[in-house]
């Protein structure tokens, strides 16, 4: 079990993220761009207004940021809007991060505009545990991914689920295995191997 203040505290120490965009002709585009401030469940970050990246949010704002510390990652999926009171929140967020004094001196800074991503889903995902472990969470009005996969009722208990599974943890319950989806890869071995085609993909 994670909280979403470990979470946060985790993005924070952290600091650099790999923020994933869109551009005009739909093609995946990504780049390390800080998250910068974390206040009331929302992430802020700034980007300057001649970069690609700024055009790309503002024309497709759904972004996707990736975390990781230690083999273990946070994902934050949502939709990034600019804010008004640019000076404010300029001035707030280099206040808490003074390394940015060195990139962007004096008014430089207000080359800048500062977003923030307030509806969004956060998924964390530890690989130092066996067997591993995932857990999200959902902020404002988001809603959570529903992935993996799960045994239906035309399970035989045979087994090979658990079998084929490389954490192995399928989990018989009365008659007929669960999947306890935390711990869950999304690798499809079970849904390959199950030989009365018993599992489905969660949609």
């Amino acid at each position: 079990m994670v909280t979403k203040e470990e979470c946060f505290k985790q993005l924070r120490e952290v600091i650099d993220a790999v923020l994933s965009t869109v551009d005009d002709n739909g093609n995946p585009q990504s780049r390390i761009i800080d998250i910068m401030h974390i206040e009331d469940d929302r992430i802020y970050f700034l980007t300057g207004r001649g970069k690609h990246v700024y055009s790309e949010i503002m024309n497709h704002p759904k972004v996707s940021y990736l975390s990781l510390k230690d083999n273990k990652s946070i994902r934050i999926s949502g939709e990034a809007h600019k804010l008004d009171d640019q000076k404010y929140w300029i001035d707030l967020i280099f206040e808490n991060n003074p390394f940015m004094n060195n990139v962007y001196p004096g008014n430089a800074r207000y080359i800048l505009e500062p977003f923030c991503i307030e509806d969004y889903e956060m998924e964390f995902f530890d690989l130092t545990q066996k067997p591993i472990f995932r857990q999200s969470f959902k902020f404002g009005d988001a809603e959570i991914t529903v992935k993996g996969f799960e045994i239906t009722d035309d399970c035989i208990a045979c087994g090979t689920c658990q079998a084929s599974c490389p954490q192995q943890i399928p989990v018989f319950v009365e008659d007929k295995f669960e999947i306890p989806q935390e711990h869950c890869l999304h690798c499809g071995l079970c849904y390959e191997n199950c030989p009365n085609d018993a599992i489905v993909k969660r949609e």
